[in-house]
């Protein structure tokens, strides 16, 4: 088991990375003084497989449970969906001694996050991220929330889990198109903060695709790692923490313009990654072989690298991207590379750079 942990203070907590860890949630549980009564917030794909193992390990423990499943995918991260959930806490009289459990992937882990943050105005919460592309980056770091229908995110709170434990096993069951959309998230901690970590990527992505458990455990961890250093510094995305989100704004906009069925969030940020490596060799000198790297990487990884857009479609990803939090003024702002491994946040670009970078063209490698 590899242990990393989030320096927050007060609000510090560990995130554990290894095979077989649902079963030591009660145990965890009872260490961190969570209480003795809790809910398992999860959705009808994952709770069948996970969620007897969960309960039973808090019923050892002594922590009595209610699950609460909801619909999954994109478009159940909802207030109507949040209020369901909190109808059901609230039926089971949940308290603020009491404890709420995300088990699931990024949808679940958001939704379950907001409703813990904002239930009797805050309770504690863990997250128990069963995807690849929840254990590397959305359970990490506080962010919560729902969608609205102009965009994605924009209801939501920064409420830290107590503990994250991400349990390898859990990632035999996860689907080919759930498994390599979460390897797109895990190519962005290359490229905005570790070239070595890139290329480990470049030559070890059949293993990963295998889900060969020693590559997997190592690279999990390391994405926790440097999610958790820059929430370590800018807890509350005031500056830095804004570059984890190289490729989001287009991606956000793309999930947006197509009602969050289209496409997963993994295959989203794919194509706003690619895009955004385009913009970044023409406006801030990334070297256009590396380009090529990133482009080839995500193709490599059975991930889309570009999107046909209508022109009513540009018109509406545009309006899409000007609802983005990072928005300010008016100006779209992106997180762009300089090389791989370093990347700046608040670039200004214009939108005719954004229009071009829309056709996804890349130069082939020379």
């Amino acid at each position: 088991m590899r242990i990393v942990s989030v320096p927050l203070g007060h609000r510090s907590y560990d995130i554990k990375v290894g095979p077989g860890l649902l079963t030591t949630l009660g145990t965890e549980c009872t260490r961190l003084g969570l209480g003795r009564r809790c809910a398992v917030i999860s959705d009808h794909l994952v709770a069948p497989h996970y969620a007897a193992a969960v309960r039973t390990s808090l019923e050892r423990a002594g922590i009595e449970s209610v699950l609460v499943t909801v619909d999954a995918g994109e478009t159940a991260k909802s207030l109507k969906t949040v209020q369901s959930c909190y109808d059901q806490l609230a039926e089971h009289r949940l308290e603020r001694q009491s404890f709420v459990i995300a088990l699931g992937g990024g949808v679940v882990g958001d939704l379950t996050g907001f409703v813990a943050a904002t239930y009797l105005r805050g309770i504690p919460f863990v997250q128990l991220p069963t995807t690849l592309l929840a254990q590397v980056d959305s359970s990490v770091g506080g962010k919560v929330g729902v969608n609205l229908k102009a965009g994605k995110n924009l209801v939501g709170a920064f409420h830290q889990p107590r503990l994250v434990l991400c349990d390898l096993n859990t990632i035999k069951t996860l689907p080919e198109r759930e498994l390599r959309a979460g390897l797109a998230e895990v190519i962005k901690y290359g490229i905005i903060s570790d070239a070595v970590f890139f290329a480990r990527l470049e030559r070890d992505l059949p293993k990963l695709l295998r889900r060969d458990p020693k590559t997997l455990g190592e690279v999990v961890a390391r994405c926790c790692e440097i999610k958790a250093e820059v929430v370590g510094q800018d807890e509350n995305e005031g500056g830095l923490r804004a570059v984890l989100n190289f490729g989001h704004t287009l991606g956000h906009a793309l999930e947006a313009i197509s009602s969050y069925g289209k496409y997963l969030h993994g295959e989203a940020i794919s194509i706003g990654q690619v895009a955004a490596a385009e913009l970044s060799a023409r406006l801030l000198g990334l070297p256009w072989n590396d380009a090529v790297r990133i482009r080839d990487l995500f193709a490599r990884s059975g991930l889309p690298v570009a999107v046909k857009l209508t022109r009513a479609q540009r018109k509406r990803i545009f309006s899409a991207m000007q609802l983005d939090k990072k928005v300010s003024g008016g100006e779209i702002k992106f997180v762009l590379a300089k090389k791989i491994g370093t990347v700046e946040f608040g670039c200004r670009v214009p939108r005719s750079m954004i229009e071009l970078a829309l056709d996804f063209q890349v130069p082939a490698a020379k």
